[in-house]
């Protein structure tokens, strides 16, 4: 390969890399500006978003759509779609704000409504615990929430913060 080749590659990877977020995805914004709030239906989001990995059925008749980006990923949207058929909202749920409502006490079902798929569900038999966490930015840091969940009973016991040990 001459040197020419090599720099023309150089500059078709950095052209494709400035399209990428912290771990290499291609930024989700991009797809997100597509979308209008109160216009855009159900199908135009998952044009741009693809198949929901969850959908939940509201009480008032809107869904819930779950989009996780695992699990390397950072991020995990949700998108609530109104009775007519339209987005109403949507939201990256990975947030203080959001790990603060997780309680000891809650189901797993009631995590996963809040949190979205955790990235991996570990067992640790030896102390009847399994340990669900999900990847998220905090500032420039990368860090998991865990949660510990009793294996007996399926409830919460406690919640947890580690950071990503970068190798």
């Amino acid at each position: 390969m001459t040197l020419r080749h090599l720099f023309l590659s150089f500059l078709c990877s950095i052209g494709l890399l400035s399209g990428c977020d912290q771990q290499g995805n291609f930024t989700e914004q991009v797809g997100l500006d597509k979308l209008a709030k109160g216009i855009s239906s159900e199908a135009d989001v998952r044009m741009v978003m693809g198949q929901p990995e969850t959908v939940y059925e509201e009480d008032d008749g809107s869904r819930s759509l779950q989009y996780p980006k695992g699990p390397e990923g950072a991020r995990t949207w949700v998108f609530t779609i109104d009775k007519a058929g339209k987005l109403q909202d949507y939201k990256q749920v990975l947030t203080p704000e959001n790990f603060a409502r997780i309680q000891p006490g809650m189901s797993k079902d009631a995590v996963r409504r809040i949190l979205g798929k955790p990235r991996s569900m570990i067992p640790f038999k030896m102390k009847n615990e399994e340990v669900w966490d999900w990847r998220y930015l905090d500032g420039v840091d990368t860090k998991f929430f865990n949660a510990h969940f009793d294996m007996s009973s399926g409830k919460l016991t406690q919640t947890s913060t580690s950071i990503e040990q970068k190798m």
